[in-house]
């Protein structure tokens, strides 16, 4: 895909905050027709810079206030192993999951609503594969939550 030019951002700034806004309403906002509006809002779609349109959800309203950083390592990186552990990532809890450079070698981002919810995560986690070490973070507050991508 050629760089976007200053539409293209103003598109995604504006979809990044209200993916509902009406095609008639984004054209105005940017200055343009509603055809090569639509046009470019398709083709940031189909070159996958717009991957997808969500609603997203307050995770509080749906009684999963605890957000758990779950931290692991171990000392087995091959193929088999990490296909094994691999599985981790369809965990419903499981909201974010890295493989991470330094100390940790995984990092995960798990939501749940409490204490002995998150222990029943932990219980099938471990089952999963092998893990030398899993140290767990409870966040205490959020400071800044944000879908929106710097443009």
């Amino acid at each position: 895909m050629s760089a976007l030019d200053a539409i293209d951002r103003r598109l995604l700034a504006i979809l990044q905050d209200d993916a509902t806004v009406p095609i008639a309403e984004l054209a105005e906002r940017v200055g343009l027709s509603q055809t090569p509006c639509w046009k470019r809002v398709k083709r940031l779609q189909d070159t996958g810079i717009i991957a997808a349109r969500v609603a997203l959800l307050d995770r509080e309203a749906l009684d999963l206030p605890l957000v758990v950083f779950v931290s692991v390592k171990t000392r087995r990186h091959d193929a088999e192993w990490l296909e094994a552990f691999k599985a981790a990532a369809a965990l419903p809890e499981v909201v974010e999951f890295y493989r991470m450079s330094g100390d940790v070698d995984y990092l995960l981002k798990v939501l749940v609503k409490d204490i002995a919810a998150y222990d029943r995560f932990y219980r099938r986690l471990i089952a999963i594969a092998p893990l030398d070490d899993v140290s767990s973070s409870f966040a205490m507050e959020q400071i800044k939550f944000t879908t929106a991508l710097p443009l």
